[in-house]
């Protein structure tokens, strides 16, 4: 249901009961001018309003702009006055100074009545007062107030505060059963991260000799089968490979082709400490 802060009166203009005169077109034009000159009243009200509510908002705002000014100022003089070359701070000293902290404050109460708009008071004060049930509360057995069957100005705001406290419920009861879960089961996390093969181990079996290459090719990157490659030119992979997919049989006078070579000049040079010293001759 939208709020309305500022009511323009009188909407219609010309919508009323005309009484008994002899020139009822004469009438009609009487009232719709009076009508028209209590709306612009109504409506200057209103933008007097506007602009007073501007004008505070830019009094507030230039104020807090005043204070950032000065700050700003002081640090700057501050900054401008340290030389580092002077005053060298060493690490241990930063460690040990206190850490900075914002003096930030917290707003409370930001829709209170004493913060209400004008023109929302004021169609507050000229609401209906509510119908003196109170009077009925000492004949009720549950013990709970006749007026808040029929207004509760405070229903969301419990209604709020009971989810609040079911939430925080339900987050203490998922830490219990997380933390039981960790006791039960303290090597449940620890996971064995994947080792990272670097240039280097691939020199030192390099160095150690050619075989050690050989078989990291046959057995792939990771260590495992390489991919099988038929004659047609598919490529599949081992653990696929069920009792009606094998490759064709390779014809008897096929030439199996050799291990591929690894010239040295394939690979970049390897690192100073791992390479070979020539063989000096006698």
């Amino acid at each position: 249901m939208p709020l309305v802060t500022r009511n323009i009166e009188p909407r219609h203009l010309c919508r009323q009961t005309l009484p008994s005169v002899p020139s009822e077109l004469e009438c009609v034009t009487n009232i719709t001018l009076a009508n028209v000159i209590r709306q612009l009243g109504s409506l200057s009200k209103s933008a007097e309003d506007i602009f007073g509510e501007l004008f505070t908002q830019a009094n507030t705002f230039a104020s807090r702009v005043n204070v950032l000014v000065e700050r700003v100022d002081r640090l700057q003089v501050k900054v401008t006055q340290l030389d580092p070359k002077e005053e060298e701070v060493s690490l241990q000293g930063i460690n040990s100074r206190k850490a900075f902290k914002s003096s930030t404050t917290q707003d409370q109460k930001l829709f209170d009545r004493d913060s209400l708009p004008v023109p929302v008071l004021e169609t507050y004060r000229s609401c209906n007062t509510p119908p003196p049930l109170n009077i009925l509360s000492p004949y009720r057995d549950d013990g709970k107030e006749a007026l808040k069957f029929y207004t509760d100005p405070s229903y969301f705001f419990d209604l709020w505060r009971e989810k609040m406290l079911q939430d925080t419920k339900d987050i203490m009861k998922e830490k219990r059963k997380h933390r039981k879960e960790k006791k039960e089961n303290p090597n449940r996390g620890n996971v064995n991260p994947r080792k990272i093969k670097t240039r280097k181990e691939e020199w030192e079996k390099l160095k150690m000799g050619q075989e050690f290459v050989e078989s990291k090719d046959k057995h792939g990157p990771a260590g495992y089968p390489s991919p099988a490659v038929y004659q047609n030119g598919s490529i599949g992979s081992g653990e696929s490979m069920d009792g009606n997919c094998f490759p064709p049989p390779a014809h008897t006078d096929s030439v199996v082709p050799p291990p591929p070579s690894f010239p040295d000049d394939s690979l970049p040079p390897p690192p100073l400490e791992f390479r070979v010293p020539a063989a000096q001759g006698g």
